[in-house]
């Protein structure tokens, strides 16, 4: 069914088209004149516009200048008096996709139209594509590889074991982990072993993009509907129709998104920024976190109602620290997997350097292995990955490893004081100078962290 638009100040001829239109299932909107037919125009959603050439005011000739102004590719079919041929030629070359001459049978009616719309779904097949390329390309290099997904330990067998389960269903997933513990990974797992793997898989990060971009990205936009939106965009939740949407990082997103992503979970319907027409759409809802979502709840910043929407199957990922046991098969594998990109000729890694990797809590999960490998790759000579080949932050027993108690002799306040600036100067080079991740380590804010970086003399210097 399309939306078709019926401009003519002559109320039978409007109606009279309108009527033809419905017999053929297709949705009529009329506009008595062409201020009027301008105007619902403009609300988008619309796949092919019917305008009369003669009309007080506004003509036929104003309404195609300006829906083609805002929207080049529109279609546009005007109504002409018998004998304007020389004016349909006029109307043609502006840019009209055709011109019906009166009086004329509603079959002509019928055969224009039903070719005008051809064209529009040719049109709208071409725009889908070059949507999902471009939405599409970067994810493609991210796509999911089994052999990355690794692990022997209970916990991760326990994660396989759900992932089985889950996965031939159509149910809302909530992946919860710690940032570095595979959750995309998981979510395209998922989506692999589903009935949909033959379907998209769409990823959206949600605290990678502002309210009003993240609304575009998710539903879609109509061309004009906001400042910089010169044509229109087909939303990452259409682009997923039949497949599954990964939202990432969930915990994010603001009061406002939350309702709207409510109501698509709720009915599986949306309209595009600035559209009237309804979108219906089939797609599995995966999402992700590294936020205690409970406790947002109770906090009063995340919807009750779309928690429990989002929480009908829960899934936690252990950090590393919790499965030591899969840190020798993880290390092997990135060894192997990083071999090419560092030109090195490393085969294995050294007991004692595979036991201080253990001993390690890695706050960036298996990311910060992989780094970590890496790194020692480009390092490391002869075919053994050694202990010394390892980043500072591995060897436990460096001297800024622990904070030492001051001298008892001080007062209490400069004790104390002197044992933060050890523990700050700590932090500060294990992150390597990344203030932010220093920030995270210390548990404090990164306002709070400057502050106390100035009153400590802390910079890169230290590194």
């Amino acid at each position: 069914m399309a939306r078709i638009l019926v401009i003519d100040d002559n109320d039978t001829l409007r109606e009279g088209v309108a009527q033809v239109l419905r017999k053929m299932g297709h949705e009529a909107i009329t506009a008595n004149g062409g201020a009027q037919g301008v105007a619902f125009y403009k609300k988008g959603g619309i796949d092919l516009t019917i305008s009369d050439l003669k009309m007080d005011g506004v003509t036929g000739m104003d309404v195609l200048r300006t829906v083609k102004k805002q929207d080049p590719q529109a279609l546009v079919m005007i109504i002409t008096a018998f004998g304007s041929i020389e004016v349909a030629v006029d109307a043609m070359r502006e840019g009209a996709f055709d011109f019906i001459p009166k009086p004329f049978p509603p079959d002509l009616l019928r055969t224009k139209v039903e070719r005008a719309l051809s064209v529009r779904v040719l049109q709208q097949s071409t725009e889908r594509l070059a949507a999902e390329n471009e939405a599409l390309r970067a994810d493609a290099a991210a796509s999911y590889n089994a052999a990355e997904f690794i692990g022997e330990s209970p916990a991760m067998q326990r994660v396989f074991n759900t992932i089985r389960k889950v996965a031939p269903a159509d149910s809302t997933v909530y992946i919860y982990g710690e940032s570095g513990t595979g959750k995309e990974m998981v979510a395209r797992a998922i989506h692999q072993a589903s009935h949909r793997a033959d379907k998209p898989f769409v990823k959206v990060n949600c605290s990678a993009l502002a309210e009003t971009l993240l609304e575009s990205e998710l539903f879609g936009h109509e061309k004009g509907s906001f400042t910089g939106a010169f044509k229109r965009k087909i939303g990452r939740f259409e682009l997923a129709d039949g497949g599954t949407l990964f939202l990432d990082e969930i915990g994010d997103i603001s009061p406002t998104i939350q309702l709207k992503l409510l109501r698509v979970l709720q009915e599986r319907e949306f309209e595009r920024v600035g559209g009237e027409s309804t979108i219906r759409v089939d797609v599995r809802v995966v999402t992700a976190t590294n936020k205690d979502l409970k406790a947002l709840v109770e906090q009063g910043t995340f919807r009750e109602d779309l928690y429990y929407r989002l929480h009908i199957i829960p899934l936690t990922l252990p950090p590393l620290r919790d499965r030591p046991s899969d840190i020798p098969l993880l290390a092997q594998h990135f060894i192997q997997k990083l071999a090419r990109r560092t030109r090195s000729s490393v085969e294995r890694v050294a007991p004692a350097a595979l036991e201080a990797l253990q001993a390690y809590p890695f706050p960036g999960n298996v990311r910060e292995l992989e780094n970590m490998i890496e790194q020692a790759l480009v390092f490391a000579d002869g075919d053994t990955l050694q202990l010394n080949d390892l980043p500072a932050t591995i060897t436990r027993d460096r001297p800024d490893e622990r904070a030492t108690i001051p001298d008892g002799e001080r007062p209490l306040p400069d004790i104390l004081e002197e044992l933060e600036r050890q523990l700050i100067l700590r932090a500060f080079k294990q992150a390597e100078g990344v203030k932010t991740e220093t920030a995270r380590l210390l548990g404090i804010k990164t306002s709070a962290l400057y502050y106390k970086l100035d009153k400590y003399g802390i910079d890169e210097s230290v590194l």
